[in-house]
């Protein structure tokens, strides 16, 4: 199968980022390099509280990668979902929803499709994958309903030298990744539509045999105390809707921990520079099929050592994260 993808983008504004986030944190928690020490606890315990929607759901174990990408156009909102990630059965078509820390660097689901070609297992993260992205949206801003109606987004595909490849008709994806704003998880009032949404979408997701995951983003760079508070956002809604969450917020805190020489942001101290894309991207290769990114050829211009060291932290953190041995 060839790993296709496609990109939208709505848009192109600057990123919102409204004021500084009024939230309380816990006040055990540390900032700084103390709080950055603590994350690895912190991962674990997470991880064994069952937020990674690993266990228990769903997900066969016998289907190839050319049936799971086709799709199926009898299957019923009461059916299982075909596939699901982390498991021996894990997504091969994912319609990435989001902002503009998705697009940056050419985008999140074309440097996840390059790494994960160049990993030693490549094969079985082999993926079809479009992102559909809107500058400084919240997860309310999107019309999930629309984007998967049978035969629309997706329904072909650029492959080869820019060959138009039909995909088979009905549900065009397997999963569909998720994020809020950057602040919106944590933010005093827009906290509510982070959990009434992803509730929403999950359902709307599931409705039409798709499964939902989430993409668990970063704290500022000015900003570490984020961490926490954003990874048991993500790590809620994960457990409240039984979806897989991609733990890249923490990997952010650990890379920064061991490697703080890296700089994973622009200078706008929010978005992702071209390490930080990186990372994110080696951490879903590790978190949603399961496959270590340590290795991978695709190095997306960075330093052999840089590489190799976001990728040694994306697998270190899901399996922390996830419980993974």
């Amino acid at each position: 199968m060839t790993a296709s993808h496609a990109s939208i983008l709505i848009a192109p504004a600057s990123h919102r980022t409204a004021g500084p986030v009024d939230q309380p944190w816990d006040a055990g928690s540390a900032t700084g390099l103390g709080l950055l020490k603590k994350l690895a606890p912190l991962a674990l315990a997470l991880g064994l509280a069952g937020c990674a929607g690993l266990s228990g759901g769903p997900g066969g174990s016998g289907s190839t990668a050319a049936s799971s990408t086709a799709g199926s156009s009898t299957a019923t909102a009461a059916a299982a979902p075909a596939v699901r990630a982390g498991t021996a059965n894990p997504p091969r078509s994912i319609l990435y929803v989001g902002n503009s820390f998705m697009y940056y660097n050419n985008s999140l689901h074309g440097m996840t499709n390059q790494l994960a070609r160049g990993s030693v297992e490549g094969k079985a993260a082999q993926h079809r994958s479009t992102s559909l992205t809107i500058s400084g949206s919240g997860i309310d801003w999107h019309d999930l309903e629309s984007y998967l109606r049978p035969d629309g987004l997706g329904r072909y595909s650029f492959v080869g030298d820019n060959e138009v490849r039909f995909n088979p008709p009905g549900r065009q994806y397997d999963s569909v990744l998720l994020m809020d704003c950057s602040q919106c998880p944590v933010h005093p009032t827009l906290s509510k539509v982070f959990f009434e949404y992803s509730k929403k979408h999950s359902i709307t997701a599931r409705a039409k045999g798709v499964e939902p995951m989430f993409l668990m983003t970063w704290a500022y760079a000015d900003k570490p105390e984020m961490t926490q508070g954003l990874a048991d956002a993500y790590t809620e809604a994960g457990k409240q809707n039984n979806a897989h969450v991609i733990p890249a917020g923490l990997a952010f805190a650990a890379s920064m921990a061991k490697r703080p020489d890296i700089n994973l942001y622009v200078p706008d101290k929010r978005h992702p520079s071209l390490a930080g894309s990186y990372l994110t991207a080696a951490t879903m290769v590790a978190s949603v099929w399961n496959v270590n990114p340590v290795g991978s050829k695709f190095t997306a211009g960075l330093p052999a050592d840089v590489a190799r060291h976001l990728q040694e932290v994306a697998w270190e953190t899901t399996r922390r994260y996830h419980g993974r041995p």
